[in-house]
């Protein structure tokens, strides 16, 4: 496929994800005092009761224009796969002066806010489930989350790896059925090396340092997921074959990652898919998508 065949299509994949309404939860809960500090409830439309609890983080560079009222209909889509979901919103960039990164886009995340936020809201959201969301097994969580929202999927399952010093670190694993991350950025120096969304991976990070990457070494080594291996989480990623924004050199990086460090990490692969169609309700990947959800959560 040409590279402009593969523009036009990834344009169409994006207008089709981005086309459904949103879709309002049921509840919403606050974690803490910022306004982008809540969760989206979606209790299963199927009315069961003890059904797994889908923990969603949406994606978009980690830039504040993307919030998770895109997802909104992939979280009703699960919902009505019988799953209860926690929708959670967190800070990003773009807030801080002068918050225009490389080629006009607002600056990607926060630090460390972006990181304080995701660990409050996964440790917030046992207690909140159960009470806002008594249809949910609070026994049975499955984190998911696209794009960059993959990338902080598998960094909160891997808080117990972190370094000892770091304010997110967990002395256990988290109590996680396991992590689907759907074209996760999930290795920072294969994304830095492609230009993944424009340098947002420096951006988030911040340069400086030895590491080769031009990454601040000190914050790579607690916000890479690569660098956090293994973690004993089981972990599934699936990746459209021709996706162009975050292409899939990103996760095949990180599974080699995983696989060096003596951890088996799942990739399904989607032929001829790019990168909106796993969000999308309306695309078959989006079956797909719930169909490993499943396979941990049951």
């Amino acid at each position: 496929m040409s590279d402009s065949a593969a523009r036009d299509r990834d344009a169409a994949e994006s207008a089709s994800a981005f086309a459904h309404p949103v879709v309002a939860p049921d509840r919403t809960a606050a974690y803490g005092d910022h306004p982008d500090q809540v969760i989206d409830f979606y209790a299963p439309r199927d009315g069961r009761t003890a059904a797994p609890l889908v923990v969603l983080l949406h994606g978009g560079a980690w830039r504040a224009p993307y919030d998770r009222a895109h997802v909104s209909p992939l979280a009703d889509f699960l919902a009505r796969r019988g799953f209860a979901v926690a929708s959670v919103e967190y800070r990003r960039g773009g807030e801080a002066p002068g918050g225009e990164g490389s080629g006009g886009d607002p600056v990607a995340g926060r630090w460390p806010e972006t990181f304080d936020d995701v660990a409050a809201a996964l440790d917030a959201v046992p207690a909140l489930a159960a009470r806002e969301l008594p249809e949910a097994d609070v026994r049975r969580i499955v984190v998911t989350g696209h794009s960059a929202g993959g990338h902080l999927a598998l960094w909160a399952a891997a808080r117990h790896v972190l370094p000892e010093g770091s304010p997110w670190h967990l002395p256990a694993p988290p109590p996680l059925r396991g992590v689907v991350a759907l074209a996760p950025i999930a290795d920072f120096a294969t994304a830095v090396e492609l230009g993944v969304c424009g340098g947002a991976v420096t951006q988030l990070l911040g340069g400086g340092g030895e590491s080769g990457v031009g990454l601040d070494p000190g914050r790579t080594a607690q916000a890479d997921p690569a660098a956090l291996l293994p973690t004993g989480i089981a972990t599934a990623i699936v990746h459209g074959e021709d996706d162009i924004v975050v292409p899939l050199a990103v996760s095949e990086a990180y599974a080699d990652a995983a696989a060096k460090s003596g951890e088996v990490v799942g990739v399904t692969l989607l032929g001829d898919v790019g990168h909106f169609p796993l969000i999308d309700p309306a695309a078959d990947a989006c079956a797909i998508v719930a169909e490993e959800i499943t396979q941990l959560a049951w």
